[in-house]
This record gives structure tokens, sequence and C-alpha cells, in this order.
């Protein structure tokens, strides 16, 4: 277990994310402005959060198999009172935007961008790559409730274990 779980969520950062629109959804080939979450303690009050993170959009295993869990069981999160779960990758938010898109993303899902992947980092949750791809997040997952990281695990290896959706709902 990581060693941030029973703490605050870290203040400071933020995710850039462009809002999910159903009637967006069916144009494939644009997308809104992004806008910018802030991760402080007054917008994680009262609520459950699930962040999930891939080292990039479009990677092979986030692709086919981490994150299309958790836009199938979407309304087993809804159910256990998440408010919102943000996928993240240090991508911009217009690739995140395409990548939701692409995997047809669902309420409350909002693929987001952790800029320079400095919030992961924060946590020790990213990995530097080599200078072609640079510093990206790690394929990880967190539960944050009311402000406090509940559930924080990274994958040990390439797969998809601590950080799939079957593993964040049997955490909830």
């Amino acid at each position: 277990m990581s060693s941030i779980v029973g703490k605050p969520f870290p203040t400071g950062f933020h995710f850039n994310y462009v809002p999910f629109d159903a009637e967006d959804q069916k144009n494939k080939l644009s997308c809104k402005i992004p806008i910018q979450f802030k991760l402080t303690p007054e917008n994680l009050q009262g609520k459950k959060i699930v962040i999930t993170a891939a080292p990039a959009a479009f990677t092979p295993t986030c692709t086919l198999s981490h994150i299309p869990g958790y836009i199938s069981h979407v309304d087993e999160f809804i159910s256990k009172g998440v408010d919102t779960i943000f996928v993240i990758t240090a991508d911009t938010a217009f690739v995140n935007s395409a990548w939701g898109k692409l995997l047809g993303q669902k309420l409350p899902i909002q693929f987001a961008s952790d800029p320079q992947a400095a919030f992961s980092k924060s946590i020790g949750f990213a990995k530097d790559y080599n200078p072609e791809m640079g510093t990206l997040t790690e394929r990880y997952t967190i539960i944050v409730e009311d402000g406090v990281i509940t559930y924080a695990e990274k994958e040990p290896k390439g797969d998809v274990t601590v950080s799939g959706a079957e593993a964040a709902l049997a955490k909830l």
C-alpha cells in the first residue's frame, strides 16, 4: 500500500480537461476548449473522486484493457457514490479528449491532462522514459474521499491489476 494513503490530497495541482458533451461526442474530429480542475481542498470537500492514470493516451494496454473497464463499469462507480473519474496522462487535454471519444466516454468520466506529469511526479507515480518520450505518468489508481486519499496503488509491472476498475470498485 502506498505511503500517501490516509493523507490529505496534495494541493497546488490541477488537471486540464475538455468537458464531456454527448453532442460533441458525435463529432470525433473536434473538441471544445479545455478547462482546469484545481485539486484544492474546497473542490475535493464532500466528493468521492477516482483518478486512474495511464502512461499515455492510445497506448495498447490502457486502450484495450485498463480504461475500457472504467467505461463498462461506470454505473457501478455511480452507485458507490463516485462524483468524478479522472483518466489522466501527461498528454494534452485535446489528445485525452480524442482518446475518450474513441473509447466511448461516459459521464462521470473525464479524460484529463496532468501537465508535465506534475501531480504524478509529486506522489512518486511518474517515470522518466527516454529523452524522446520524457516523463510520463505511470499506470495507477487513487481514490480520494472528502479530500483524503483512501486508496493509491501503482502497477508493479505492465499489467492491469491494482489500477483496474475492479480493483478500484473493491476499495469503494
